[in-house]
Order: structure tokens, then sequence, then C-alpha cells
């Protein structure tokens, strides 16, 4: 329930501080007294974005504070849900900085205006002139019906299913895209992934192979050096180790006079040994050194091959073309899966088809049961305010997509005359009418959906007279369980408050100013018979004003 609304610097309003009680409250004032401005100040704190054209003062900052009792809502959790500090007597305030900066505040906690917004509208629900034209669309129309049956959690199911319905359809088609790109890709990725596993590809393979070259392709070089060496070491009188036998010789005769002599012949000894092996490792090659020309067009083949696939996958090295065969031989296999994937993503994407279908299902058979009791109410109430011929169709279409509110498709058709043709509200109401088949199903509404307050903005627009009368009496009964306000011109709604404010400009000769005051009961005869009999009171008028508040 809002208990106190304080506006500073905001359009034509300076300082407005108000409070407010429980029960019916009217709003008057004459056109362009500010009334729109108050309720565009009340929206800001609720969470509506800011507009930096609405400072009063363009220096100062614009600071609007509201305060709620919400003890009786339920709405611990939705302070939990956003770690808020959570008091029975909260309190929103939204600031609008010169720079056009905006913050909000619940209980001195900044917020984001989604969070803001989140919890206005568990707070208030403002009706304006634009939210009846609503009544002609079917999503609203839809929403009523749903209220009434109770379809909250199932609603919530059914968009959650809704959700996984979309995600696996997504994912599936995705799948099925991917299949097709691959099928194209994929006679190529095998003919190169055979290329590579065709080739010799092995770690250090491309090193080996040129060495392999380089010494088939000098065999006859090799085989000369080899010789000559050969012929150096073991000529029989000027080889090395002719020479080393007879330094072997000389040396050892000296042993017998000293460790130096003794160590100096073991090195040359060592030497001799060296060169001994050294002598067998060239016989020995000379032996498996030949010309091969078959092996070495063979090797040259293979390199050939490899310096062919380094340059067709522009790399540089064989463990690069091992990687690049790693991932083809992966793409390959992941193509080859796909269709598996795809007969599973379908299954899913069935099943959970299946699962939508039984709750929209559920939704209809609710809905279903629910609408004769809407239509009853309906034009039973609308008798009292002057349309006892009103009648309404509304019937269920099953549709063939899943919507967010199900496959239900809603007919909503009105007839204001006994006989008539029926037709969309759009079409066949007129604006009065309009006014009272929205404030009946607000009426209706609030028996459902627990809401703290709602506020009409000029709700009885288009009606006059009785009419007027009776539509007071509506809100004035829905006050019994919530607070009502009541935005009016017509002296027969503002009469039926519990309290009434008016709303008025001032002018001081410097500037104008938006007021607002709660009237008492002298104020009130004199606010009712100005709205009766314009400014000139009469004694008609005032005795008529006395006689609505009685």
């Amino acid at each position: 329930m809002l208990t106190h609304l304080t506006i500073k610097n905001y359009a034509l309003i300076d300082d407005l501080s108000v409070d407010f009680d429980r029960g019916f409250s009217t709003i008057t004032g004459e056109t362009g007294a500010g009334k729109s401005i108050f309720l565009g100040g009340l929206s800001l704190v609720l969470g509506k974005r800011a507009d930096l054209s609405t400072l009063r003062n363009k220096e100062k900052k614009c600071t609007i504070e509201a305060e709620f009792q919400i003890e009786q809502y339920n709405l611990k959790s939705l302070f939990q849900q956003h770690d808020l500090e959570y008091d029975p007597l909260t309190i929103l305030r939204r600031e609008i900085q010169p720079s056009g900066k905006s913050r909000a505040f619940i209980n001195d906690s900044p917020v984001t205006l989604d969070i803001l917004s989140a919890l206005g509208q568990r707070l208030i629900d403002i009706h304006s002139q634009h939210q009846t034209l609503e009544l002609t669309e079917n999503e609203f129309q839809l929403k009523v019906i749903d209220a009434l049956a109770d379809n909250k959690e199932l609603l919530a199911e059914y968009r959650a299913g809704l959700s996984t319905y979309h995600s696996a359809k997504r994912k599936l088609e995705a799948l099925v895209q991917m299949q097709a790109e691959a099928e194209k890709e994929q006679d190529y990725n095998n003919f190169l992934f055979n290329e590579l596993a065709n080739a010799p590809l092995q770690n250090g393979i491309l090193e080996e192979l040129e060495s392999t070259y380089e010494e088939l392709s000098n065999v006859e070089s090799i085989l000369e050096q080899l010789s000559g060496s050969h012929q150096i070491l073991t000529h029989e009188e000027m080889g090395v180790q002719t020479s080393l036998t007879s330094l072997r010789g000389s040396i050892g005769k000296l042993e017998s006079y000293g460790a130096a002599y003794s160590e100096l012949s073991k090195r040359i000894q060592s030497v001799f040994l060296e060169i001994d092996d050294i002598v067998a490792e060239i016989e020995s090659l000379q032996d498996k050194v030949v010309p091969n020309p078959g092996l070495l067009e063979e090797v040259n083949e293979k390199l050939q091959l490899l310096y062919s696939l380094q340059k067709k996958h522009s790399v540089s090295t064989v463990e690069e073309l091992l990687k690049i065969k790693e991932e083809l031989e992966a793409r390959i296999m992941q193509t080859e899966n796909l269709e598996a994937d795809i007969a599973g993503q379908q299954k899913l994407l069935e099943q959970t088809e299946r699962e939508l279908e039984g709750l929209s299902k559920q939704l209809n058979k609710r809905r279903n049961s629910i609408i004769p009791q809407l239509k009853e109410k309906l034009e039973t109430a609308l008798k009292d305010l002057g349309m006892p011929n009103a009648s309404f169709k509304i019937e269920l279409e099953e549709g063939s997509d899943f919507t967010n509110t199900g496959r239900d498709k809603l007919i909503f058709e009105f007839s204001a005359n006994r006989g008539g043709d029926y037709g969309s509200l759009k079409k066949n109401a007129s604006g009065g009418e309009l006014s009272r088949i929205m404030l009946i199903i607000k009426s209706i509404l609030a028996q459902y959906e627990q809401l703290p307050t709602i506020m009409f903005d000029e709700i009885d627009t288009g009606v006059s007279g009785e009419i007027s009368n009776k539509m007071g009496a509506i809100m004035q009964k829905m006050s019994a369980n919530m607070q009502v306000f009541s935005i009016t011109h017509l002296p027969q709604v503002a009469s039926k408050g519990d309290h009434h404010y008016k709303v008025f400009k001032e002018d001081d000769g410097r500037q104008t100013s938006t007021r607002m005051v709660k009237l008492d009961a002298e104020d009130r005869v004199v606010e009712l018979a100005e709205m009766l009999g314009g400014k000139a009171l009469s004694d008609s008028a005032m005795a008529h004003a006395k006689q609505l508040l009685n």
C-alpha cells in the first residue's frame, strides 16, 4: 500500500509531499493542472526510463521517493532473490542528476532499473488510458483468462519447456547444416587424409631421408675418399699404421726408465688401437657403400612427396603434417558420427514436443473451464453499467505452432446489441464501452491477483450520469480488499472516495507550480460543486455536491 509520496524538482513540481491511506482515494483537478505530471513522477519511482527534460531546475537533481507498507504481500522472496534488505515499510527512491545520470534505490540500497521495475510491478498497477486499448489485444485477453484459471505455475512450466524445445530445435538445425556442409567436404577430406596416410610420416623421417639421399647421390666421391684415407693409414712403407708401429717400438724401449715413459707408451698404444678401429670402420664402409640407383630414386620420390605435402598444407615440418592428419581423421569421424547425433537430437526434440503438447492441452482445458465464468461475470456486471444486451463470444482454437502462451488462438468478440453481429472489441466497442469493460475486468482480476494498489487514470472516460456513479461504486467495492486510486473528471466518481485529493496550479508571480492537497469535508463539497457547475458556485450545485457525498 502506498503511504507517502515525495516529488522534488520534477516538471512543474517544485516540492510535493503527500500522505495516502488505505481504501478508495480520488484525485481531481482541472485539465492541465498536472495530474499526468503526478502520475509521471510516480511512474519514475516505479522504474520507468528517465528523461532529462523533466527536471524543473536543470542545475539541481530530481528526487522522487515513495513509501509502501508491504508486510501483507509475500514479497520477502523477491527481496532475497535480489539480495536486498527487507523492511515492512519499504522506501523506493529515484534520483536524476543534472548530467542525466539516473540512480535507483530500495531501502537506501542501490539497484538497477530492472530490479526497481520488478518490485514496482508487484506494488502498483497503474492503469493508463493507453492500457484500455490493450483490452482489444489478444495477449491481454488471454492474460485475463490465465489469471482467472490460475495458470501461473503451469505457464511457467510450459515456457521452460518451450525454451528447451527451441534450444533443441536450434541444435538439430545446426547439426543438419553441419552435416550438409560436411558431406560437401567429406570426399576432399578423405582424399587429403589418404594422401597423408600413404605418405611415410613419422618423426625424424625427413632428416633420415635427406641424409640417405646425400649419401646415395655421392657414392663415387665417398668411395674415392674412403680409399684414399685407407691408403694413408695402411701404406706398407709410408702409412700411419707403419709409422705408429715404429713409434710404439721406440718408446716401448724406454718404459723401464721411468713412469713418464711408461705413460707415454700407453698413450701411443691407445692411439695405435684407435687407428686400428678407424681402419676397420673405413673397410666396413667401403663394403657397405655401393652404388644403388634404384634406392636413390625411391628415396628421392619419398622426399619429393614430403616436400610437396609440406607446400600443399603450408607447413615446414613432418610433425605439422602429422597434426593435420589427426585433425582430418577427427573431421571424418565426426561426419560419420553426425547421423547418430542427428537421430539422437531428433528423438530429444520429439520428446520435448510431446511434453509441450501435453502442457498446452492442460492450459487449453483450464482456460476452457474458466471461460463460461468470465463470460457470465462480464455480461452480468455490464448490465448494471448500462449495457444490458452486451454479449461476448469467447472461444479457443488450436493453432499449429507453439507460442509463448501455448497453442491456443483466442477468439474474443463482442456485441453491444441484442441480435447484433459479433466482432472484435476494437471494431464493435466504443471508447465508453471499452472503459466499462476494462473496469469490470480489473475488478474481476483483483479477486484473483494479490496486488496492494491499483491506480485508474480516467478509467471513466466516455461515460457520465448514473453509469459513472456505478463505476465509482465498483471501484469503491474493490477498495475493500486493496488500495484504489482514481484520477477522474466526474463528480459522481470523485464523491465515492474515502479520501479526496486535488491537483492544481499555483502562480506566485515568478513561476507556476503544481500542488496537490487532501481536501477536508468542506473543501470537498466546493470541489464537487465546481465539477458540477463551474467556478460560479450555485446553490443547486452545492446541494447536488452534498447529495453526492451523502
